[in-house]
């Protein structure tokens, strides 16, 4: 019978994949944005560090001192922006900028889709006429 390991040492193995963790901290963002939930977010962090290698190795790659880091990680404040700039840049992504899904109605459905709808004439007195 094969042995089960435990969810955090399955999440420290996917979150050793850069894409993996990537999109892990992605979606941590989306949490905290939706519910402002900083200590959330900063699990996700600590997660993400702790499987690129831990603080020191991690540190060092994105070139911040240990103690800048162990800080961000536990003082339960959100981090700076160019801090956690840095922090992605060491994960090989980079911040952006794109429109939250509920603010477009359509949810992914493109205009072209669908022809628009016949449109009557508020004013049916009118004629058109050509010469």
């Amino acid at each position: 019978m094969r042995e089960m390991g435990d969810w955090r040492e399955y999440l420290m193995e996917r979150l050793a994949d850069p894409e993996n963790a990537m999109n892990y901290l992605d979606v941590s963002l989306e949490e905290y944005q939706a519910d402002g939930d900083t200590d959330f977010f900063l699990i996700g962090l600590q997660n993400v560090v702790e499987a690129q290698g831990g603080v020191s190795t991690f540190a060092e790659r994105a070139g911040l001192e240990q103690e800048t880091l162990i800080e961000l990680l536990s003082n339960g404040a959100a981090p700076r922006i160019d801090t956690f700039n840095t922090i992605v840049k060491a994960l090989g992504c980079r911040l952006s900028i794109k429109p939250r899904e509920e603010a477009n109605p359509t949810h992914g459905v493109k205009n072209e889709d669908y022809s628009p709808a016949p449109q009557e004439s508020v004013i049916s007195d009118l004629e058109v006429t050509t010469d």
